[in-house]
């Protein structure tokens, strides 16, 4: 969020000299911004609670309960160990709104706080679109999951992801800074500050830590948030949108051909019911079926990755980009920027949630069954095995002696039978 306790930067932002006619239009434009002192303090503090804790559990359990690690788990770890980072910067954004907007913590800590938002905001985006797309592979091209998504694949993904996001997001060390503001009575300053340098201390002045930019360094901003945007989020969101329709057509034909397979008898077995590609591989097999097992688990994974993107990023990704957009542009309504510049900044500690609700995809489609549930064939091998592998034969003698005793009694029985007839 541009911090600043009023967004008179709307109409005029980035012109060093200072258009006298555009700051006094500006001027004449300021939003109270009281609420935020009240609203983003509980917002931050909430997400700080629940990111720690339900992140630590998600870790604590996935390295000391999980032995076997599968694509999806390997996914979800770097998807929390990104949240519960982000969520130790999140002390510093209270303290520092507690205070009015004044930065006590020095300029690296500044930009490390901004980065941190952003970098955990679009890594979670494409660690979900990681896991959208392994499930896409998983039902509509389950052979090729078997060779494609090794584990070694799936950490080098992982390692990919990590290097685009920090190069999308590290020009926000260069933006992001301190900034000496005046403070008006009221208890809210004006953005058009940029060409007004205060001494440190001065009475009546806060340290402002910009979000995005300071005014003289903001039109060479917009243009990076913009691509931040369209590359972070919107790309994203396309790749997701398909996977999840692709899954969704799957899962209803699947439904939809469950009776004429079950009803073409010998049909298919004489080549109807050969697979052909990913419709092959939806046979059902059962209700207890892995295949079966996968699907619910995909329409949970479906289900989340939707409300969290529906909650969290579409309308932070929205309202900023209008909102950056509005900056630069003249003549804009005081009523409208007024809205937009609202919605922004509610938005955004809603796009923060989602610190702790990815943490909830883990639980909402972690399987109740354990793989390492013991099972008959690993129950039976032991000490005592050779000695039941011995046992076998002889049961099998027995039941053979006594067949073929039944065998040579039964022509006795028929012949007694017959010597009483006449």
């Amino acid at each position: 969020m541009t911090s600043g306790n009023s967004v008179d930067l709307s109409l005029s932002e980035g012109e060093e000299n200072g258009n006298r006619s555009s700051s006094n239009q500006s001027l004449s434009c300021n939003i109270d911004e009281s609420y935020k002192y009240i609203f983003l303090p509980i917002c931050y503090s909430f997400t700080f609670i629940f990111s720690i804790t339900l992140n630590s559990i998600v870790l604590y359990r996935s390295f000391r309960h999980t032995k076997r690690w599968n694509a999806s788990l390997i996914y979800m770890v770097n998807l929390a160990s990104t949240d519960f980072m982000y969520g130790l910067s999140l002390p510093f954004l209270v303290a520092s709104y507690i205070m009015r907007d004044h930065w006590v913590f020095g300029d690296f800590m500044c930009r490390l706080v901004r980065f941190l938002f952003y970098f955990n905001l679009y890594c979670s985006i494409f660690f979900l679109t990681c896991i959208s797309v392994h499930r896409y592979l998983g039902i509509c091209h389950p052979m090729k999951t078997i060779t494609l998504e090794t584990k070694r694949a799936v950490k080098g993904t992982c390692v990919l992801v990590w290097a685009a996001v920090f190069l999308l997001t590290c020009p926000i060390f260069r933006f992001a800074q301190t900034q000496y503001l005046p403070r008006k009575g009221d208890g809210m300053g004006n953005g058009h500050t940029a060409n007004r340098q205060s001494t440190h201390g001065e009475a009546g002045e806060f340290n402002n830590c910009w979000d995005d930019a300071i005014d003289k360094e903001f039109q060479d901003y917009v243009p990076y948030g913009i691509t931040l945007h369209l590359l972070g989020f919107f790309v994203p969101f396309s790749i997701i949108a398909w996977c999840y329709s692709r899954v969704v057509l799957t899962i209803i034909r699947t439904l939809k051909s469950k009776p004429s397979k079950e009803d073409s008898g010998g049909a298919v077995g004489r080549g109807a019911g050969m697979m052909s590609g990913a419709e092959g591989m939806s046979i059902i097999l059962g209700a207890h079926s892995p295949y079966v097992n996968r699907r619910r688990k995909s329409i949970k994974t479906i289900i989340t990755i939707t409300l969290l993107f529906a909650l969290c990023f579409f309308p932070f990704h929205v309202t900023r980009t209008i909102f950056l957009v509005l900056k630069v542009t003249n003549r804009v309504e005081c009523h409208t920027m007024r809205m937009v510049s609202m919605c922004y900044k509610i938005t955004r500690p809603l796009a923060s949630f989602n610190a702790w609700l990815n943490a909830l995809l883990y639980f909402i489609t972690k399987e109740k069954t354990s793989p390492c549930c013991p099972k008959p064939e690993p129950v039976q091998q032991g000490l005592l095995s050779p000695l039941r592998m011995l046992g076998r034969p002889g049961e099998e003698e027995e039941g053979g002696d006594e067949a073929l005793n039944n065998k040579q009694n039964k022509p006795k029985a028929e012949a007694d039978i017959f010597r009483g007839i006449p």
